[in-house]
This record gives structure tokens, sequence and C-alpha cells, in this order.
């Protein structure tokens, strides 16, 4: 390809190997995905100056290479898996192998632009997985308590050793994330902000500082696209359905719906925001869900203002 042509890069990660498709030239190569191998890659893509990279998430198999590009100053986006998919079929692309997906994601990046984003920081990625791991060690602890009622004898006392066990990991993690906020200064100061508001733990908190990192930065409709929880429009001619919301960071509206259950009981705002939907005949999951985004817009206010809890102001949220 000619270096005046600034292309448009796809890249497909996998375990093993990256696949790289160049657009508009439709040359591909592939590469080893290794540490020496990706420097190299981010080396030659650095003389073709291009104009956007796409990857897909993976779950964290693309972050060394991303981190990488970003690193270098490359223009480097990590897109929804799902998004590629449907733009895929939607221009006829129905086979699907590694140097195709490149391909996919290269046109995806040249058709639709998504906006490049900063990377976490290396702490944030950190303050993450350390989260991300506590939800796995829960999830074996409620499977465990599970069997307490089925198992017996030698068994039973298995079941038993292991819950005392992940109780012991669980608290120990729960220091270790704790300690990590401790030593941030903007964590601390934003974690002390959102424990103010009644209803919010320190799951949700912890899960906004981690996987959140645009919190208190975006305005309340782009912060509710992105989590997932704003309703968005259906509408066709004359036929018009109810608002429904979807895609968006379905980690960070799973511990959000959970934190609005306890909003409603026990924060006077919301409690009383979520009656008004009742009474007006809103269904409940439809009244949750506002009230979910409610409490983040909230939230998000509060962190951008740098200001705790204050009713009256919620109220106007």
């Amino acid at each position: 390809m000619s270096k005046s042509i600034r292309p448009f890069v796809g890249i497909d990660v996998s375990k093993a190997r990256l696949d790289v498709a160049l657009r508009p030239s439709a040359e591909s190569f592939s590469v080893e995905n290794t540490e020496t191998a990706r420097a190299a890659l981010v080396v030659r893509l650095k003389i073709l100056r291009p104009k956007l990279i796409v990857l897909e998430a993976t779950g964290g198999l693309e972050l060394p290479i991303l981190q990488a590009l970003l690193c270098a100053g490359l223009r480097a986006v990590r897109v929804n898996p799902r998004q590629v998919r449907d733009f895929a079929r939607a221009t006829g692309e129905r086979a699907k192998t590694d140097r195709l997906d490149a391909h996919v994601l290269a046109h995806f990046g040249e058709a639709i632009g998504p906006k490049v984003r900063p990377l976490a920081s290396e702490a944030t990625q950190q303050l993450s997985a350390l989260l991300t791991r506590r939800h796995q060690l829960v999830e074996l602890l409620t499977i465990e308590r599970h069997r307490v009622s089925t198992s017996t004898g030698r068994a039973l006392e298995s079941v038993r050793e292991h819950i005392t066990m992940l109780k012991g990991m669980i608290a120990q993690l729960d220091r270790e994330l704790e300690q990590a906020v401790e030593a941030d200064a903007t964590w601390r100061e934003q974690a002390a902000i959102l424990h103010s508001v009644a209803g919010v733990g320190p799951v949700l908190v912890l899960t906004l500082l981690s996987r959140v990192p645009e919190l208190g930065t975006l305005s309340h409709r782009e912060l509710g696209k992105l989590i997932g929880v704003a309703p968005l429009a259906d509408q066709s001619g004359a036929k018009e359905k109810p608002r429904h919301c979807w895609g968006g960071r379905a980690d960070v509206r799973t511990v959000l719906y959970m934190a609005t259950l306890a909003a409603i009981r026990f924060n006077p705002v919301i409690k009383a925001f979520y009656t008004r939907l009742l009474e007006r005949g809103k269904p409940k999951k439809v009244a949750l869900t506002a009230c979910s985004h409610k409490l983040l817009t909230i939230l998000n206010a509060m962190v951008k203002h740098k200001t705790s809890w204050d009713p009256d102001l919620a109220l106007g949220a």
C-alpha cells in the first residue's frame, strides 16, 4: 500500500495469533500474539499511520495489543462484538473466519468511525481485575451454600470447609479493594461522595470506580446509553412501540439494578420516584429501570460537581 494512503485497520485477536486487515487495499497478514510480535506490529503500523485501528472486545485478550497501540500514539478502539456481527450481516458478510473478521473490523472502522476512548489506567485495570475475582468467588460461594442442603457426611464437611475458605478469600479481597481505593486520592474522594447516597453500597462504588471511569464526564443521556439503562425509541411510520433498553455494560447494569432495589426502600428520592411511576400505571420492571437510570444520573451529577448527597438537588436530577 502507498504510504500516502492512510488505511483503516482491523485486528482480530485470538490467544495464539493476531489477524490484521487493511482497508481499502484489502491487504491482510497474521502475526503471533506474543510480546515480541506485538511490538513489531506496532512499529509496522506506525509507519502506515492508520486513520483508525479497530479490535473487538474478547474477554481481555485484546488488552495487551490495544494498550501497546495506544501507548504508541496510534488511534485504536475496542468495539462491541455484537455491533460488528450486526454490521457484517448488514453488508452481506455471512462467513466467519479470523481473516474475514479482521476485514469486517477494518470496514466497520471506515464506515462507522467509532469514537476512540482512552484505555483505563493500570491501577484501574488492577482494581477491575480484583473486583472480577470477587464476583467469581461470590458465585462459587452461592453454589456451595446451595449444596449444603443436599450433601451429607464427609461431602457436607467438605462443602462447609470450602465455604469457610471462600469467605476468607472474599474478606481478603475486600480488604485489598478498600486499600486500593484509600491509596488513590481521586478514588477516595469519589468513593466518599458515592457512599453518601442511601442504597449505594461498596460493590456498586467499586464497580463504578473500576468499570465506569467516564462517570462525571458525560451527560446523563450519554451515560445512560453507555450503561444500557436509557430507553431507546422504536418507531416506524405510524407504528410506535414502547421504548426499551438494550446493549451497554451488562456487568455494571446488574450491580446498579441490585443497588436500585435497596434504594427504592431506603432512599427517599428514589422511593418517591418509584411510587409515582407505579401510581401512573408503569409496570414494576419499567419503573425499576427508570429508577436505575435516575440513580445513575444522580451519582453522575454528584461526581461531576464533587458534592455529597443533597435530597433537594437530587430531586432535580
